[in-house]
């Protein structure tokens, strides 16, 4: 038998504005927590005298979610569900507190441990992206791993009937700890939906002389072909058995040649670490992870891993969560 990948997603974080595109998120987060039967926590920071009457901030969540305040997180969720089927959904709703919106996001998944953190992200002109956003924000301090989704991208959970159409996923994969995160959770995904797995390596530029990379053995090897074969070894060979993998190695700016292979390939999900060397050992965010989230033609997954739990990832053996699983809804 072969290795079985599983990542245990007990509690999925789910920020929105509580508008319609914020709301799309919802749809990610309502199809995967069906798969890993997740509970959902949907949060909301209000503006100043927002739903003060309504509702109790985060830390005295109203018990009844039918009650005042709740409507209208049930708004956003009935967008994608029927009233049965939200009847029957384990979720509960909190509103947030905080100057900082990425910041009190981050603090609130802290809180409740949750597993991942669904969110989606506005494309901004290259001058207001320089000042950041939320989504970059929470990929940066997050104690989970982050999904940031977008309008302007390939999407895989069907609008209506909310299943998934996962095809291809790519691994930017430059052999630290955190791109091996990167990677479990994409074989993890891959094995969960028969998709290609592509994993590249990006030489920095002007690393090697070599137009092309030689697939083929060297009496010296090259940086191309020490690569490549790394790459090879990196997969588990039972991988090979439920999915079909491709690797790639390039030379340039990490972030364009990511871009470049996922427009070429129709790549539907990126899976990338949140530090690592060749990726961003120095100013990682400002140079390959934001401007990947800022430019991807799909969605993006940042692995970080758990705090304080540690990463639910196994071979064949679920582990338990640390932390009791909430029973029943609130808001």
């Amino acid at each position: 038998m072969g290795i079985t990948l599983m990542i245990n997603i007990k509690r999925i974080l789910c920020p929105t504005d509580l508008s319609t595109n914020s709301d799309q998120a919802l749809r990610y987060a309502l199809a995967l927590s069906r798969v890993y039967e997740s509970q959902i926590i949907v949060c909301h920071r209000p503006d100043d005298g927002e739903l003060s009457k309504a509702l109790t901030v985060d830390q005295t969540p109203v018990a009844d979610s039918s009650r005042e305040g709740g409507v209208i997180f049930e708004g956003a969720l009935l967008r994608f569900l029927t009233r049965k089927a939200l009847n029957g959904l384990d979720w509960r709703g909190l509103l947030i507190d905080g100057e900082d919106v990425g910041e009190a996001i981050t603090k609130a998944a802290a809180k409740h441990a949750a597993d991942l953190i669904i969110m989606r992200s506005r494309r901004r002109p290259h001058r207001a992206a320089l000042l950041g956003s939320n989504a970059e924000s929470v990929c940066r301090t997050a104690p989970c791993p982050v999904l940031v989704t977008h309008s302007d991208e390939r999407e895989w959970v069907q609008p209506l009937s909310r299943n998934i159409s996962l095809e291809r996923v790519l691994v930017p994969y430059d052999f630290s700890d955190y791109s091996e995160l990167a990677l479990k959770y994409a074989l993890s995904f891959a094995q969960e939906y028969q998709a290609e797995l592509h994993l590249l390596h990006v030489l920095p530029p002007h690393s090697v002389g070599q137009p092309e990379i030689s697939w083929y053995p060297l009496k010296n090897e090259s940086a191309y072909h020490n690569a490549a074969q790394r790459l090879h070894r990196s997969i588990p060979a039972e991988a090979h058995l439920w999915c079909k993998v491709t690797t790639a190695v390039s030379e340039g700016h990490p972030y364009r040649e990511i871009l470049n292979h996922a427009e070429r390939n129709e790549i539907d999900l990126i899976s990338i670490g949140a530090h690592g060397a060749g990726f961003g050992m120095h100013t990682l965010f400002g140079s390959n992870v934001d401007r990947v989230l800022r430019q991807a033609p799909c969605p993006v997954l940042v692995a970080r891993p758990l705090k304080p739990a540690s990463v639910q990832i196994t071979a064949g053996l679920e582990v338990q969560h640390p932390t009791p699983k909430v029973q029943g809804r609130s808001l």
